[in-house]
């Protein structure tokens, strides 16, 4: 999952020692044109995601391994499966799939981080607050249609990625074969299956993340007059926001996991209630659609504080570079 920059959304204030302050929303808008802000964006997010992701790809194997299996989960077991990965197929292993996580995320957090900005700035011309940080409900439908509009470029990618996560090595060798294999076995239309819950659950988590760490970050900058919180902070604020988001939508993600992998699990989901009614009735609510949450709630919160993060630094980074060649000329 994945997200905001608020570098220039907020007001300016005094700047504590050591704070790196970014160049106002009007610089950039004079001084340059849209097209370096919205590829900086692009690029702010690639790298972020692709950060996040891989820090903590072993415990997402992990977990999605639990949510398409019948088996209980705990934190003994999950440290067992890692365990007799590691010992079974090596180290490396335990970074299965990652590859297609990379090919998935790195164009899903860039249009992710991108699409957020731009629809803040559609948003804020539209509600009055252009440069300023948008009120709670803009600011709340702003996120959910970031993360509405890469989910539905980059489903395939994630679906792709879910088969080669529970799968041996030796059924997918690469990602092109998952695509081959499955549209030629199972049809086109399986590389969208377990769609619809993905959206549903996307649009509250992706909404309350950005939501979360907007918000913070608003409230940072009114409580201490700083306009820009420390690296620490934003993981910190980004880590809550991960929380928040991924507690809310999590059931979803079980649903779109089981759905997603049903080919090769030997089981059939038709549908989203379906699939839930069987999940309950031979697991229970907690032990079923919550399955694999406590391991969320480690990994989820670093891979989001990690993202926000990532991506506020690059684009204050690539801000300050883009003023220095401006200047230069």
């Amino acid at each position: 999952m994945d997200q905001v920059g608020m570098g220039n959304t907020e007001h300016q204030g005094a700047l504590s020692k050591g704070e790196v302050l970014p160049f106002p929303a009007s610089s950039q808008s004079e001084g340059f044109n849209q097209g370096p802000t919205v590829l900086n964006s692009l690029f702010s997010g690639a790298f972020a995601g692709a950060v996040a992701k891989t820090s903590i790809a072993p415990l997402d194997r992990t977990k999605i391994i639990f949510q398409v299996s019948s088996n209980r989960f705990s934190a003994k077991e999950a440290y067992r499966l890692i365990y007799r990965t590691y010992l079974k197929d090596g180290f490396f292993s335990l970074w299965r799939g990652n590859s297609a996580t990379m090919v998935r995320v790195i164009p899903y957090a860039a249009i992710q981080f991108c699409g957020h900005e731009q629809y803040k700035r559609i948003l804020g011309q539209y509600y009055g607050f252009q440069g300023k940080a948008l009120p709670p409900v803009p600011r709340l439908l702003a996120g959910s249609l970031a993360g509405t509009t890469a989910t539905m470029i980059t489903y395939p990618l994630d679906m792709v990625r879910a088969r080669m996560a529970v799968t041996p090595k030796e059924m997918y060798s690469n990602i092109l074969q998952v695509f081959v294999r499955i549209s030629r076995e199972e049809g086109l239309q399986t590389l969208y299956k377990g769609f619809t819950p993905t959206i549903l659950g996307i649009m509250p988590y992706a909404g309350l993340s950005f939501f979360t760490y907007e918000t913070f970050k608003k409230i940072h900058a009114e409580h201490t007059g700083r306009s820009q919180p420390f690296s620490y902070e934003r993981l910190a604020f980004g880590a809550c926001a991960g929380l928040i988001g991924q507690s809310a939508s999590y059931p979803l993600d079980v649903v779109r996991r089981r759905m997603q992998t049903a080919g090769v699990t030997g089981r059939t989901y038709s549908s989203i209630s379906g699939t839930m009614r069987d999940i309950v009735r031979e697991e229970g609510v907690i032990r079923g659609l919550y399955k694999g949450l406590s391991m969320n709630w480690v990994k989820g919160p670093i891979a989001v504080g990690i993202s926000f993060m990532t991506f506020d630094l690059m684009q204050i980074l690539l801000s300050k570079l883009q003023q220095f060649n401006h200047s230069a000329r």
